[in-house]
């Protein structure tokens, strides 16, 4: 084997691992981008779901209520 052929491979190989490494730290800032994201949905789908049980008490008390009123009426006639 010749000593030129050589270091052209080892420098081919050091051009692919720093390929590989460029494309890795990639990789790494998307995945903590979409964490980020993922954390993000998190929290509004948590502020979807304590509107959602909110408006829901507030249908549940106005049910109630009409019920109340049904009966009464029913009662005092």
């Amino acid at each position: 084997m010749k000593e030129g052929s050589l270091e052209e491979r080892v420098a081919r190989i050091e051009g692919i691992l720093e390929q590989m490494d460029k494309r890795l730290n990639h990789i790494e800032s998307e995945i903590r981008d979409l964490r980020a994201e993922i954390r993000d949905l998190r929290s509004e789908i948590g502020d979807l779901r304590r509107d959602l049980n909110n408006r829901f008490l507030w249908i549940l008390g106005v049910l109630i209520t009409m019920w109340v009123t049904i009966i009464l009426a029913i009662l005092i006639r």
